[in-house]
């Protein structure tokens, strides 16, 4: 089988997560799709993206360490310090692996899901946001601000998010991914169109 239908992946992954991990991985997925609508984007990758982005959260930190090494991703910088990202490393490997995911577009989007990345794509931008702020996530400070943006706005919304990461990572002090903080700093400075 060369593409995994999407009723398949969403059975796998019911099976490969915990019931939390599963009720936001479709939070995700709807949310990212109906976001495309409002973009322009491809709701299908969307919603696949939204369904894949965190399919390396079943695994324990030693096999996700295990992971890392068979897909040679190195564990340096962040990623010894802040093991809750390599999800978003093997993510994209494990999608194409296990669930067959072979779109460039949507392994770029779950690659980045996390820690965002300079010149996101929309779709990019859209399953950011969405992991961000699908119906499941608890009410932060800042969060109803976010869910308004995310259909006017994918760089203010972007932008926003970026900004409420650092700031709750740093009263936390807890490690910032460089790649957050280069994000934040490229939409901030983003000139408007």
């Amino acid at each position: 089988m060369i593409y995994m239908e999407v009723q398949q992946i969403e059975e796998k992954l019911k099976t490969a997560l915990k019931p939390s991990r599963y009720r936001h991985t479709l939070g995700v997925a709807y949310t990212a799709s109906c976001m495309a609508m409002v973009f322009g984007v491809d709701v299908h990758k969307a919603y696949r993206a939204g369904l894949l982005h965190d399919c390396a959260k079943g695994f324990s930190v030693e096999e996700q360490r295990a992971l890392c090494k068979r897909y040679n991703i190195s564990l340096e910088g962040t990623l010894t310090k802040s093991p809750q990202l390599m999800h978003q490393e093997i993510a994209p490997f494990l999608a194409s692996d296990e669930y067959k995911e072979q779109d460039s577009e949507v392994l770029s989007a779950i690659a980045c899901h996390t820690t965002g990345k300079i010149g996101m794509t929309p779709l990019e931008q859209i399953v950011f946001i969405a992991d961000y702020m699908e119906p499941n996530r608890k009410m932060i400070p800042g969060l109803s601000k976010v869910r308004k943006l995310a259909f006017e706005d994918l760089d203010k919304c972007t932008k926003t998010i970026l900004k409420n990461t650092i700031e709750y990572l740093t009263e936390c002090g807890q490690e910032i991914d460089e790649r957050t903080v280069e994000t934040y700093k490229y939409y901030r400075d983003k000139k408007e169109n």
